[in-house]
């Protein structure tokens, strides 16, 4: 079957966004980009070679900086089809960690990063695709559903991924109707920007190494981005949650 090429909103400039990004404008794709740090947008838009992609620089846990964003991007794109929403990362510079150790300033910013950024882009996914269908792909994480409490342990960015994976199916019953389809990638630990403190400590890459034996290891951005490629172009499957993690969760380090 012949591939209809899309045009894509992703959330993030680095690690498995520009992986993402990558993958689309070498399969055809139009591409536009939306992360707050300016200078990471136009060097990975320029670095896809393509007239057909573009940027915005936008901080998405900001409401009114988001809604700009979508709009910026329905403008240079003239119509959205999907959204990849990668977008987050770890908190714990603000303190995310053990629950009973954890200020309330620590929490929210765990969850203003993670499912914020989530919920806004989301809603503006749906309000552009909503009368003409499309795919929105969650980001989500294996720490949702397959715990490690060493070395791994932000319990607000868990809440916030495990809100994300239990959206997925709600959103993708509410506007199956509207053939916008909602589907979500789990990954796990992946050698990410995000993930510099796990790739410099020996002991964590050796248990990444027992526990995500297929990767084998830490997995790369690009692993990820097939997944979240696949759901784009996917159009007979929605309400998925595809764990990309290299075996993390079938694999027992006791």
């Amino acid at each position: 079957m012949e591939r209809t090429s899309r045009s894509v909103v992703i959330t993030g400039a680095s690690g498995i966004a520009a992986a993402t990004a990558r993958q689309l404008a070498d399969a055809g794709d139009a591409v536009f980009v939306i992360s707050r740090n300016p200078g990471s947008c136009a060097a990975l838009v320029d670095s896809l070679g393509s007239e057909k992609a573009g940027w915005y620089a936008a901080d998405l846990q900001d409401e009114e900086a988001t809604v700009a964003a979508f709009n910026a991007a329905a403008k240079k794109l003239g119509r959205i089809d999907a959204v990849v929403a990668v977008a987050g990362g770890s908190a714990r510079r603000f303190g995310d960690g053990w629950l009973h150790e954890m200020t309330l300033d620590a929490w929210n910013a765990s969850i203003n990063l993670n499912l914020t950024t989530i919920f806004l882009t989301a809603r503006e996914a749906v309000r552009h695709m909503k009368g003409t269908g499309g795919s929105l792909v969650l980001t989500s994480s294996v720490l949702a559903t397959s715990p490690q409490p060493d070395n791994f342990t932000t319990h607000g960015y868990a809440a916030a991924k495990a809100s994300i994976t239990g959206w997925t199916v709600p959103l993708a019953a509410a506007y199956a109707k509207d053939k916008v389809r909602v589907n979500c990638v789990a990954p796990g630990l992946v050698r990410t920007p995000m993930a510099a403190r796990a790739a410099e400590d020996p002991e964590i890459v050796s248990f990444a190494e027992r526990k995500q034996p297929v990767a084998p290891g830490m997995l790369t951005a690009e692993q990820i981005a097939e997944a979240l490629c696949w759901f784009v172009h996917s159009d007979g499957v929605t309400g998925q949650v595809l764990a990309v993690d290299g075996g993390w969760a079938v694999t027992s380090t006791s």
